[in-house]
C-alpha cells in the first residue's frame, strides 16, 4: 500500500452523525482543528442537516470545510474517526451487542479501506477495545495506527471525582484509569498525584481524610458515570467529543501527547494480543509508545484481568 505524504491537520473524516459524531464535529469546528472536515452516514439526509447547521456557525468561528461525503472522502485523512454503532436495546447481553457492532464494524473498515491512502483510524463505537482490536486485524495496518478512544473519558472522569472531593483545581490532579473501557477498569492509584505529591502525601499536608472506602467511592462513581448520564439524559455525547478532540489535536500537531488510549499490546505489561487502556505517547501516527508504568502488584493482576475479559468477547466475535 503507498501511502501519501501528509499535510498535518489538512483533513478529517468522522463516519457516523448521531450524537457522538455530530457533538465530535461541531467541537472540531469551534476549536477550528483541521481545514476540511467531512461528515460521513448510511443517512445522508441526517449528515446533511447536522453540517448545515455547523456550517451556519462558522462566520463567528472561522473558514473552515466543513461537508457530508461518503466513504471515497477517506482518502488524503489525516484521521478517519468511526463512531458508528448500534445502541443496545432492553433484554441484550454486552456479547448480543458486541456481535451486531463488530459487524457493522466490519462493513464500515471494509468500505474505509477501499480508498485509505494514509492517515490514522480513530475509533470511539462501542465496545471500543474490542472494536479497535478488530479493526487493527481487518486493516492490517502498522502498530499503532489504529488506537481506540479508550478510557480517555473515563480518566478525566476519574481526575473531575477526584477534584471535586479534594476542593482542588482539576488541572492539578494527574492519574489515569486503565484497563477495560467498561466494568473492569481500575485506577492506577500508584501514578495517581496532586501537584506531584501522591494522594496520601496531599491529604496528609492538607489536612484531608481520605480513606480506603473514599477510594472505592470515587473508583465506582467513575465506572457508573456514563450509566447515570444516560438514565437522565438518554445518552452521553458533550465529554466524548471533547476527549475525542484532544485525541485529534495530539494527532493532528504531533505532539505526543500522553493518553489512556487504546492499542494491541504486544508484551507490555506482560500482555498480549489484546486491546487495553493504558497511557501511551499519541502523536502524528497514532501510538508512538505504549508506557508502562510502576504498578503495584494487585493493579497489574487487575490490569491483566481486566485484558482478559476483553480477550473473552474477543474470541466469541472473532469469526463475524
Amino acid at each position: 500500500m503507498t501511502l501519501r505524504n501528509r499535510v498535518c491537520g489538512s483533513k478529517v473524516a468522522v463516519v457516523g452523525s448521531g450524537a457522538v459524531g455530530a457533538s465530535i464535529a461541531f467541537a472540531m469546528s469551534i476549536k477550528q482543528l483541521c481545514s476540511e472536515l467531512v461528515l460521513i452516514d448510511i443517512n445522508q439526509e441526517k449528515a446533511t442537516g447536522e453540517i448545515m447547521d455547523i456550517n451556519h456557525g462558522l462566520p463567528f468561528l472561522g473558514q473552515m470545510s466543513v461537508s457530508a461525503g461518503d466513504y471515497s472522502d477517506c482518502a488524503d485523512c489525516d484521521v478517519i474517526i468511526i463512531t458508528a454503532g448500534i445502541p443496545r436495546k432492553p433484554g441484550e447481553t454486552r456479547l448480543d451487542l458486541a456481535r451486531k457492532n463488530v459487524a457493522l464494524g466490519k462493513e464500515i473498515t471494509t468500505n474505509i479501506m477501499k480508498y485509505y491512502n494514509g492517515g490514522v483510524i480513530l475509533v470511539v463505537s462501542n465496545p471500543v477495545d474490542v472494536m479497535t482490536y478488530m479493526i487493527s486485524k481487518w486493516t492490517g495496518l502498522p502498530k499503532g495506527r489504529v488506537i481506540g478512544s479508550g478510557t480517555v473519558l473515563d480518566s478525566s472522569r476519574f481526575r473531575y471525582l477526584l477534584s471535586q472531593k479534594l476542593d482542588i483545581d482539576v488541572k492539578n490532579v494527574h492519574g489515569y484509569i486503565i484497563g477495560e473501557h467498561g466494568d473492569s477498569q481500575l485506577p492506577a492509584w500508584s501514578a495517581t498525584n496532586i501537584a506531584g505529591l501522591t494522594v496520601e502525601d496531599y491529604c496528609k499536608t492538607s489536612g484531608i481524610e481520605f480513606s480506603d472506602a473514599d477510594r472505592i467511592e470515587i473508583m465506582e462513581a467513575t465506572k457508573k458515570a456514563g450509566a447515570e448520564i444516560i438514565k437522565r439524559k438518554g445518552a452521553t455525547y458533550y465529554a466524548i467529543a471533547i476527549a475525542v478532540n484532544t485525541i485529534v489535536e495530539s494527532i493532528l500537531k504531533g505532539t505526543s501527547t500522553i493518553r489512556t488510549v487504546g492499542s494491541v499490546m504486544h508484551g507490555e505489561y506482560g500482555i498480549d494480543d489484546v486491546v487495553v487502556n493504558v497511557p501511551s505517547i499519541v502523536g502524528a501516527d497514532g501510538v508512538e509508545r505504549v508506557l508502562e508504568l510502576d504498578l503495584n502488584e494487585q493493579e497489574l493482576r487487575f490490569l491483566r484481568h481486566s485484558a482478559e475479559q476483553v480477550r473473552s468477547v474477543i474470541e466469541k466475535v472473532e469469526d463475524i
